[in-house]
């Protein structure tokens, strides 16, 4: 279907998009002109930059002219999502509620599909208010396997997404950042309901997942920042054309220059093919 199609009714295009029909007439409300552009320029200096925390971002934005003190500064990093890259002290503890599992993948070598997958959430921009994007990845491969947008940084996009992905496979480690939503009941249910092993990153250390942390990089550079989406609909096409660029175009040095929805689907008839022939011995 074509972003805009006028013979597709717009109730219909949302609900082959996969989205409420409120979702259409969003408008980021209470964010101002200003505060917009600030979180552009704060997004585009966080993708080059991510170990800038709220410090070192409010004298950048100083240095470009801008004036504007840490608490805002602060304050819209928050709304964004975006926590600067590095080792912290441990200064309070998480909320008691949230079940915080420790980090499983320091050193270890991922040798197939579906042995260890991973997510995490990103900001994407629009012309007067944006949103927010959960992807589900696999690391052997950097298959993108399944996301999801909302307009709100709740759970249940995540948990969506979740399941979505678990429809066509199942991991053996999942592994995500110490975000509320993924430490939420909602979403460790369905981990834990399918006794998948769960793995967090350190709070602080984003690389942690670094394979997502490159998926963010590449949509931002190569799709997001080159277009100016109008509407959450328009950017739900844009994305929903860059994955499946990525996933089945896009060669990656790393991968031996395959896409990578040819390193796991291949890797995947490999072993089904090893399997099939130990059966028939």
């Amino acid at each position: 279907m074509e972003f805009g199609n006028t013979q597709i009714a717009v109730y219909r295009q949302c609900e082959l998009l996969g989205l409420p029909r409120s979702t259409l007439y969003y408008t980021a409300k209470g964010v101002s002109e200003r505060n917009l552009e600030l979180m552009k320029l704060i997004d585009e200096q966080y993708t080059r930059t991510p170990f800038y925390g709220s410090r070192r971002m409010t004298a950048w934005l100083q240095r470009g002219g801008y004036e504007v003190n840490r608490k805002r500064v602060s304050r819209l990093m928050r709304e964004m999502g975006l926590e600067a890259i590095y080792p912290k002290p441990k200064l309070s503890t998480g909320c008691k509620e949230h079940r915080i599992y420790p980090y499983m993948l320091r050193g270890k070598r991922i040798i197939r599909p579906n042995e260890v997958w991973a997510s995490d959430i990103t900001y994407i921009r629009l012309t007067r208010g944006f949103i927010y994007l959960v992807a589900i990845m696999d690391w052997f491969s950097r298959y993108v396997l399944s996301w999801e947008i909302s307009i709100t940084l709740d759970a249940q996009f995540c948990v969506s997404a979740l399941e979505r992905a678990l429809m066509a496979a199942e991991p053996e480690i999942f592994n995500t950042d110490q975000g509320s939503q993924f430490t939420s009941d909602a979403f460790l249910s369905v981990l834990e309901g399918r006794d998948i092993k769960i793995s967090m990153d350190g709070r602080g250390r984003a690389l942690d997942n670094v394979f997502v942390e490159r998926l963010w990089r590449s949509l931002k550079y190569e799709e997001v920042y080159l277009k100016d989406y109008e509407s959450v609909i328009e950017a739900v096409e844009g994305i929903r054309r860059y994955f499946k660029f990525y996933n089945e175009e896009r060669l990656h040095q790393s991968l031996g220059y395959k896409t990578p929805a040819e390193v796991y689907f291949g890797a995947l008839n490999m072993i089904h093919k090893l399997i099939s022939s130990a059966h028939s011995l």
